[in-house]
C-alpha cells in the first residue's frame, strides 16, 4: 500500500537517512522549511518541522542522526541549503526543541544555489564533523562543524533558535575548506569507508574523485583542480555539452568500486578497480527528455533508480522498470529509496505530495 503525506507546499528535496538508528526517517523540503518524517508500514507521521523562510535545495542526513522508535535517547540532525545560499543545521532531541543554526552565509559562503552537500567524516571519530556542499558558484566546500577557533561570519538569515538561548548560540561558526572547478557543480558524495575522498559532478557530465585532505601546496601553481584520485565521463555527455540536466552521481554504499550517474539522457556505471580512461563499464538511455537524478538502493545494491524533471515526460515516473506516480504535467521532483529492511521502498515528492510506495513482492 502507497503511503502519502501532504507538505503543503511543492517538495524540492528528499532525502532518507541510511543510518543503521534511523532507517525509518525521511526528510523533506519544501518551499520554506524542512518535516521530518517517522514512516511506518502504513503511514508518515510528523515528528520535526523547522522553519527556514526560503526554498530548500539540498539536504544532508548527519551521521549522529538515531530515530525515536530506536532510543529514548533519538537525535533528529541534518544538514540544509536554502535558495538564498544559506546553510543551516537543524537539531531535535528530546529534550531540545527544533534548532536552526544558520552558518556559511556573507563572504564566508557560496555565492550561487546549494545543489547537493553529504557528511564526510568516514569512520572516524569525526564522522559527523564535516559536510561538503557543491554550488552553481563552481566551488567545493567542506565545513568542519565543529571549530576549534571562532571566525565570525555575517549571516544571511537570523535563526528563528537564536532568541530562545538555544544551544546555538553559543556554537562556533563553521569554517570552510574551500576546492574550486572551472565549471558548476550539480553533485557531491562521499562513502562511509574513506574519510578523505568526494564524489564530485558538473554540469558538463564529468566526474571526479576528489582526495579533499591532500596538500594543496603539492599541486602544479597553475592548477584550478585540486589533487585528484580519477577522473571518469561518459564520452556521450561531454560531445553534447552541459545541456540544461547537470549530472547527479552516487556511489554504491555496499561496494566503495562501484559508482553510477545519469547525464542528460544516459545513465553510466563506473568500476574503479577496472578503469579504462575513465570510461563507464556500462551505459544505457534513460529519459530522452533528460534525467535529473541517480540513486542506489542501499538494502539490494544491485538496484539503483533514475528520475526526471522534465514536464514533457509521461507524467512523475520513475526508471529503470517504469513507476508512473501520477499524470503529466507532474514530475518527480526528488526521490531516495528507503533504506528499511524487506520490500525496497521509494520515497517520491510528487507536487505537494510526498508518495513512499513499494517496487517489489515477496
Amino acid at each position: 500500500m502507497d503511503i502519502r503525506h501532504d507538505h503543503g507546499t511543492l517538495i524540492h528535496v528528499v532525502r532518507a537517512c541510511d543510518n543503521a538508528d534511523a532507517p525509518d526517517l525521511i526528510a523533506i523540503g519544501g518551499e520554506s522549511s524542512v518535516s521530518v518524517l517517522l514512516i511506518t508500514d502504513t503511514s508518515a507521521n510528523l515528528i520535526a518541522s523547522f522553519h527556514i523562510g526560503s526554498r530548500i535545495t539540498a539536504l544532508a542526513w548527519s551521521p549522529r542522526a538515531v530515530s525515536p522508535s530506536s532510543s529514548d535517547q533519538w537525535l533528529i540532525e541534518l544538514t540544509t541549503a536554502s535558495s538564498d545560499f544559506g546553510l543551516h543545521l537543524l537539531t531535535k532531541s528530546p529534550d531540545v526543541n527544533e534548532d536552526i543554526f544558520p552558518f556559511g552565509g556573507g563572504l564566508s559562503g557560496h555565492h550561487g544555489p546549494v545543489n547537493e552537500m553529504t557528511f564526510c567524516g568516514g569512520p572516524t571519530d569525526d564522522f559527523a564533523r564535516y559536510v561538503a556542499t557543491v554550488s552553481d558558484d563552481k566551488m567545493l566546500m567542506v565545513w568542519d562543524l565543529h571549530p576549534i577557533i571562532n571566525i565570525p561570519s555575517a549571516l544571511l538569515s537570523p535563526s528563528p533558535s537564536d532568541a530562545s538561548g538555544s544551544p546555538s548560540t553559543s556554537r562556533l561558526q563553521p569554517t570552510a575548506y574551500v576546492i574550486s572547478f572551472p565549471h558548476a557543480l550539480s553533485s557531491v558524495c562521499a562513502h562511509a569507508s574513506t574519510t578523505k575522498d568526494l564524489l564530485v559532478a558538473d554540469v558538463r557530465g564529468s566526474l571526479a574523485l576528489i582526495d579533499w585532505r591532500s596538500d594543496p601546496s603539492h599541486a602544479p601553481a597553475d592548477a584550478w583542480h585540486h589533487p585528484r584520485v580519477a577522473e571518469l565521463a561518459a564520452p556521450r555527455a561531454i560531445a553534447g555539452g552541459a545541456g540544461a540536466f547537470p549530472a547527479s552521481a552516487a556511489w554504491q554504499q555496499a561496494n566503495p568500486d562501484i559508482i553510477g550517474a545519469v547525464h542528460r539522457s544516459r545513465f553510466s556505471l563506473w568500476d574503479l578497480s577496472k578503469l579504462q580512461g575513465g570510461k563507464p563499464t556500462l551505459s544505457g538511455a534513460s529519459f530522452p527528455e533528460g534525467a535529473h537524478r541517480f540513486r542506489w538502493c542501499p538494502t539490494y545494491p544491485e538496484y539503483f533508480a533514475i528520475s526526471t524533471r522534465s514536464p514533457s515526460a509521461r507524467g512523475a515516473t520513475i526508471h529503470p522498470t517504469a513507476f508512473t506516480l501520477a499524470p503529466r504535467p507532474l514530475c518527480v521532483r526528488d526521490f531516495d529509496f528507503v533504506p528499511l529492511k524487506g520490500i525496497p521502498r521509494i520515497a517520491a515528492a510528487v507536487g505537494h505530495e510526498l508518495i513512499v510506495f513499494y517496487i517489489g513482492v515477496e
